[in-house]
Order: C-alpha cells, then sequence, then structure tokens
C-alpha cells in the first residue's frame, strides 16, 4: 500500500482515539477527501449505509481498541515498505502513485468511478473499467488465473515480455476493426489514457485478497490476433522488479 495512504490513514485514527471524533476541515482539500473516500470502502465496502463519510468513521470511535489495533497493523505496513514510490503524471488529479499495491475499490475511487453515494458497476469481476469523463481505462491484471474465478473465455495470457513492455489479452469479444478492440488501436489519437494494475493473483497463501500494483500508463506498441486481440503495452516505467520477475516466468 502506498505510503502516503497509510499516514493519512494513521494519522486519521490517532485523531479519532485522541479525541473522539474526526476534525473533518482538515481533510476538506480534494486529494484527501479522496484518501478518506479510499479509507470508508476499506470498511464499509456497500456505499449508502451512511450519511456522510464521517459518520461512518466515527462510527468506529465507539470502539478505541479496534482503533487502536488498526494504528498498530498500519504502522507495521509503514515499516515494511521497501520500495520507491514514483509519481505519474496524467492530464487530471488523483492521488495513486506508481508500484504501490491498491485494493480494487481504492483504485476505483481514486479514478472516481465509485463515490460515497454508489459503488461503479465495474466494482465486481475482472477485467476493466472506465472512466469516460477522464477519457481514461484501467486494466486489471491477474498474472496467475484460477479456474474458480475465471471461465475458459477468460483465462486470458498476460505476462511481461521485459521491464518496460507488457502483453496483454482482451476479453474474449474484442475485434482490432470494431468497438473496444478498435478503441486501444486507437488510443493515442483520441488521448485516451490506458492505467495497467497487475497482481499475482487472486489470493495469498493465507486466503487474503490481494491488493494489485500500479504498474502505470501503457501506451499501444503492437497488436494481433481477434476474439481476443494480443496486445504489447510499453511502459514509461520500469515495472517494479519482484513483480517483473513473477510476471516474466509466464512468457515461457
Amino acid at each position: 500500500m502506498e505510503l502516503k495512504l497509510l499516514r493519512i490513514t494513521t494519522g486519521i485514527w490517532l485523531n479519532i482515539l485522541d479525541n473522539g471524533l474526526l476534525d473533518a476541515t482538515s481533510l476538506f482539500i480534494s486529494e484527501e477527501k479522496q484518501y478518506l473516500l479510499m479509507l470508508h470502502y476499506d470498511i464499509y465496502p456497500n456505499p449508502g449505509m451512511f450519511n456522510t463519510i464521517e459518520e461512518g468513521i466515527f462510527r468506529m470511535s465507539k470502539n478505541p481498541i479496534l482503533i487502536q489495533e488498526i494504528i498498530e497493523v498500519l504502522e507495521i505496513l509503514i515499516d515494511r515498505i521497501d520500495f520507491k514510490e514514483i509519481q505519474i503524471s496524467l492530464p487530471f488529479v488523483q492521488p495513486l502513485k506508481l508500484h504501490s499495491r491498491y485494493t480494487r475499490d481504492q483504485i476505483l475511487v481514486a479514478f472516481k468511478m465509485n463515490t460515497f453515494e454508489k459503488a461503479s458497476s465495474n466494482r465486481i469481476g475482472v477485467g476493466v473499467a472506465e472512466n469516460k469523463e477522464i477519457n481514461t481505462e484501467i486494466l486489471f491484471v491477474d498474472l496467475i488465473k484460477s479456474e474458480e474465478r475465471f471461465s475458459p473465455t477468460t483465462m486470458y495470457d498476460d505476462y511481461a515480455v521485459n521491464e518496460l513492455l507488457f502483453h496483454w489479452q482482451s476479453q474474449n469479444s474484442s475485434r482490432p476493426d470494431k468497438g473496444k478492440g478498435l478503441s486501444y488501436i486507437q488510443h493515442k489519437e483520441n488521448s485516451k489514457i490506458i492505467l495497467l494494475f497487475v497482481r499475482e493473483k487472486a489470493n495469498d497463501e493465507f486466503g487474503n485478497t490481494m491488493g494489485y500494483v500500479f504498474i502505470g500508463e501503457g501506451e499501444l506498441k503492437d497488436y494481433y490476433g481477434s476474439k481476443p486481440m494480443s496486445i504489447n503495452w510499453e511502459l514509461k516505467e520500469p515495472m517494479p522488479h519482484y513483480l517483473w520477475k513473477d510476471s516474466a516466468k509466464l512468457a515461457i
């Protein structure tokens, strides 16, 4: 998880623990409100349970022991961060950093597809999520597919060719002459942003859902095939070494 997100989240819980209430006025700048909404989805995955974000966060202030445990876990996670976060330049404001790991809901909040009032219809399942207002499409990639979660038509062939080139296979219906497939081919001409989020597999060895690593913006280098299409996305920053190493094994 991103260092700034962990620190802001820890600060929120410390504020609740010390004061019993959250000083919401300090959170009204745009970026930090997004962090607060990301935190809200971490705790309450179903929208509409409360009238405001603060009301949901305040609910937990009644359990100081739980809050203290959350703070301790967050402090451990901060100490364990062993990679360098990288800023990404996009034509709109968003809080995520390259090479940090995020949950699917956190990603959808960051790109304004999850709001406080409504969760995106893209939040369940795998594949892609698109926000047409900011002309951005997100690709969610599991390197190791699970037959329990993927049907035979979605066991896509995704792997790193090298540290700057990622091979991705589209949905089974995509074709290069129309629709979604054509939008990938023409994404640069149409100023459409393609962002890649990759995780090793859906669940870790303890059965916990794994987050996605933000590997950045992809530009189409080449493609082949139809239904599905195979696309090589060129990255602007090299993949983290540990992820590149795991992903490259799948290309063999």
